[in-house]
């Protein structure tokens, strides 16, 4: 009777040993940070970002739920309370971009994209 686990087990481990070495891209790149407070308002309310790909860290420090939306950028995501995530986003275009917390609309934020050096 043959062993068929050992197949897998090998491929997987193998996989395993090839990805190890590889890095992931959203580490890399340059990262920023966009903090939900409890009072429904974000800190920074201007996020100034270079041009290219970048990622923003999104931490939820309320006790309700929250979504980071932006809808020139076509960005949107959902924390729930307490929650840390991330967009990641490129856009070559400087400029001003409105964002805003879709469950708190009237309080307005903006990524501020600055050409590249």
């Amino acid at each position: 009777m043959k062993n068929r686990r050992l197949p897998l087990a090998s491929a997987l481990l193998s996989l395993a040993l090839a990805s190890a070495g590889t890095p992931a891209l959203a580490d890399e790149l340059p990262t920023f940070q966009l903090t939900f407070k409890a009072d429904g308002t974000f800190e920074p309310q201007r996020l100034e970002v270079p041009a290219g790909r970048f990622k923003i860290e999104l931490i939820n420090e309320s006790k309700e739920p929250v979504e980071f939306e932006s809808i020139p950028l076509r960005k949107e995501k959902v924390l729930g309370p307490g929650v840390k995530s991330f967009v990641v986003i490129t856009i070559s275009r400087p400029g001003e971009y409105p964002f805003f917390d879709d469950f708190h609309q009237d309080v307005k934020g903006t990524l501020v994209v600055k050409p590249k050096e």
